[in-house]
């Protein structure tokens, strides 16, 4: 299909979608996305473990505020203005919008509603609820949406079928986008409710499916909405087909995979090496009716690893950080927990044209030039990378090298105690909500342990987890966030400073840094792809000197395990697996194996 492109900036237009660049892959009559099967059935049910946010519990359905540990699966129940191609990473096309008009200035972005749009109880969609939505995220949102759309100004509802946005003058460049893509309430449901608090209620939405039955703590099922007033449109053609999607909590591993194993779970996104490697000698599998697939993305993989809190004192001293880092001997734990199957991650922006390489360019110097002084020197050399170690689990050089960090920063070893600057015996807690990453942490900290650390792990509920995590109260903690080829405001909820100094906020290392602030602000301004890179060259740069993790591994595939109920199209998107979302329960090959799920 011929790409089309909106006129350049200086130019108002009209157009079918919005992408980050004015260009679009797909013309305005364009009958589905390539990757999906438009004749797929309906039908089945598909049950899933959670993979985000709490993994083994809930309590409550509203997923946009700070308060509580959401349900898994509540996006699908709500539409946005615009839906996501996975062939393309920075471009929406029409959902509950069939169009935009863009400003020349591109700071007002006015959208043209579906009359047919409706939620789920009957009632019409109008630029009403949009304007309302927006407005109650900005108000009473999770942290992370009020610092997204901070430089959004107003929505306006002009009439019911028409809802402008206005943005301000420093707005960045994806703004539009993120706006195009906020889930849309009904503003007569909440307007007799307190948005902010949590709730088991199901809220109202308008999405291709609804909540079914669920029990908190144990599991929540969705059920496919038959008379969804956009299940005919492009942007949904041959996607949602599963007549239910479950997803089940479990508060231990291999429970989880022993209720894949035995069926109750028949799909599964597989995270664990030693499993892929050794898990999969069973009956089912043994005899063709559990299924594996690995398959590659051009995605930006997840960006994982220890996050030191700076806002406490000892880990005030980038040197200290570098030598914990230098005690996790990734080669030995790749090795002999993980079968050899990840890489090292060495970038915040890993396996993309965003990492930084080898000297600056002349572009990025221009952008670190003003920072010279302010950030380590070794900013303007060649980008940190963690040494290679000699794969023993306890690397002799890298541990001396270790001290002689934590001597330099004035820490003494007092028999098997090392003391901080002020006397403290050094401690480290590592703070997780389960214990999968158990096999890999403890060699860590008995490395940490020889250079007279004392370093231990905690353990504890989601619900105390979570609550932690919001008051920063933690020394180190593990987190995989998804990766992006075209970043923009996120990186302020990630690294930027006013995020570490937001309850609740995501910049779990407490990063603090105006060049940090600086870097960030010309990436989402960036006009050109190009800027992006070079501008997240130089972030990364800064980042990785400030040694704030101890960075873990990433794959560039995606493992999926399943029983052989499903079909799936023989093209996947370019920028995701697909899985299981163009994917359909296969009745036929059911049959052919018995399944009575």
């Amino acid at each position: 299909m011929a790409q089309e492109s909106a006129p350049p900036a200086g130019d108002a237009y009209e157009a079918h979608g919005l992408s980050a660049f004015g260009d679009l892959q797909l013309p305005k009559d364009f009958p589905h996305f390539p990757y999906v099967n438009p004749d797929a059935p309906v039908g089945g049910k598909i049950v899933m473990r959670v993979t985000q946010g709490s993994f083994d519990t809930f309590n409550t359905l509203n997923a946009f505020v700070l308060q509580g540990d959401a349900a898994a699966g509540m996006s699908a129940t709500f539409d946005s203005l615009m839906a996501g191609s996975g062939d393309e990473p920075d471009a929406v096309y029409g959902l509950v919008a069939q169009s935009v008009q863009a400003s020349a200035d591109r700071r007002t972005y006015r959208f043209r509603l579906r009359p047919e749009a409706r939620f789920h109880d009957g009632t019409r969609l109008t630029a009403a609820d949009v304007a309302f939505s927006f407005d109650i995220l900005k108000e009473k949102g999770h942290p992370s949406y009020r610092a997204i759309l901070a430089e959004a100004e107003r929505a306006v509802a002009e009439a019911d079928d028409v809802v402008t946005f206005h943005l301000s003058e420093r707005r960045g460049r994806d703004l539009h986008l993120i706006v195009a893509s906020l889930p849309i309430f009904s503003k007569a449901y909440w307007s007799t409710r307190d948005f902010a608090a949590s709730t088991l209620e199901p809220p109202l939405g308008s999405g291709a499916y609804k909540v079914g039955r669920f029990e908190v703590g144990r599991f929540i099922e969705f059920d496919r909405v038959d008379d969804y007033w956009a299940r005919d449109l492009n942007v949904n053609v041959g996607q949602n087909r599963f007549r239910h999607v479950r997803y089940e909590y479990f508060r231990d591993e291999q429970v989880m995979f022993e209720a894949f194993k035995s069926g109750i779970i028949n799909f599964h996104e597989e995270y664990t090496a030693s499993l892929w490697a050794n898990g999969y000698d069973f009956a089912a599998f043994r005899e063709g009716r559990v299924k594996r697939e690995k398959i590659e993305t051009a995605a930006a993989p997840n960006v994982q690893g220890w996050y030191f809190n700076t806002r406490r004192e000892k880990f005030a001293d980038p040197r200290v950080r570098e030598a914990i880092g230098l005690a996790f001997d990734f080669e030995w734990t790749n090795a002999k927990i993980m079968y050899g199957a990840y890489r090292r991650t060495t970038s915040f922006f890993e396996h993309t044209p965003l990492k930084a390489e080898g000297l600056p360019a002349p572009e990025e110097l221009a952008l670190l030039e003003p920072f010279r002084g302010k950030v380590p020197d070794e900013v303007f050399g060649e980008p940190f990378v963690p040494p290679v170690s000699d794969g023993s689990g306890n690397d002799r050089n890298m541990l001396r090298r270790a001290f002689a960090l934590l001597t330099e920063a004035g820490l003494k070893r007092e028999g098997d105690t090392l003391r901080l600057p002020d006397g403290k015996p050094f401690e480290i807690e590592f703070l997780d909500s389960g214990t999968r990453l158990q096999p890999h942490t403890q060699p860590f900290q008995g490395n940490l342990r020889r250079l007279g650390i004392t370093a231990t792990s905690r353990i504890v509920d989601p619900s105390q987890y979570q609550e932690r995590l919001r008051k920063y109260d933690y020394d180190v903690v593990s987190v995989a966030r998804q990766g992006s080829l075209t970043p923009g405001a996120e990186l302020r909820v990630f690294y930027g400073s006013e995020a570490a100094r937001t309850p609740g906020g995501l910049n779990l290392a407490g990063i603090n840094s105006p060049a940090v602030d600086a870097l960030i602000e010309h990436i989402i301004r960036a006009g050109t792809r190009e800027e992006i890179n070079v501008g997240a060259r130089a972030l990364d740069r800064v980042l990785r000197a400030g040694r704030y993790w101890v960075p873990m591994w990433f794959r560039p595939d995606d493992w999926y395990a399943f029983w052989d109920i499903f079909s799936r199209p023989a093209q996947s998107p370019r920028y995701s697996s697909g899985a299981p979302g163009t994917w359909w329960f296969d009745a036929e090959k059911a049959a052919r194996i018995g399944w009575k799920g």
